[in-house]
């Protein structure tokens, strides 16, 4: 589908927010302890990509299998995993993002602020 698309790994990679060794690893075979999440987000690149499309030039069956797969993951406008809220609260899929941006030597201190302002404003 990369190829068709004429995507190089690296611009899928950049498109799903993934290395491009995970692109690599997927297509030759070895990437068989991928997370989903990897997955999901090359699926999302290569969704976006195939939107741009004409339709009029897919098989009946890319259609629906384009068409399909929004009842999976629905369209977004940027079309990588980022533009997809995750949380059905986005304050707290901000504070998980916040915690995973801090280096793990310092998440320590951040949940001690993040628990003491809690408290305050309890």
């Amino acid at each position: 589908m990369r190829e068709f698309l004429g995507l190089s790994q690296e611009q899928l990679a950049r498109g799903a927010g993934v290395s491009q060794g995970a692109v690599s690893r997927l297509e030759s075979g070895r990437g068989l302890a991928t997370p989903l999440l990897v997955l999901i987000k090359i699926n999302l690149a290569l969704k976006h990509e195939i939107e741009k499309l004409d339709p009029e030039l897919l098989s009946d069956e890319a259609r629906r299998l384009r068409d399909m797969d929004d009842r999976i993951a629905p369209p977004s406008e940027g079309g990588g995993f980022r533009d997809v809220t995750m949380m059905k609260d986005p304050a707290l899929e901000q504070l998980i993002l916040i915690y995973r941006s801090v280096p793990e030597r310092q998440r320590e201190r951040l949940l001690a602020v993040m628990t003491a302002v809690g408290e305050a404003l309890a």
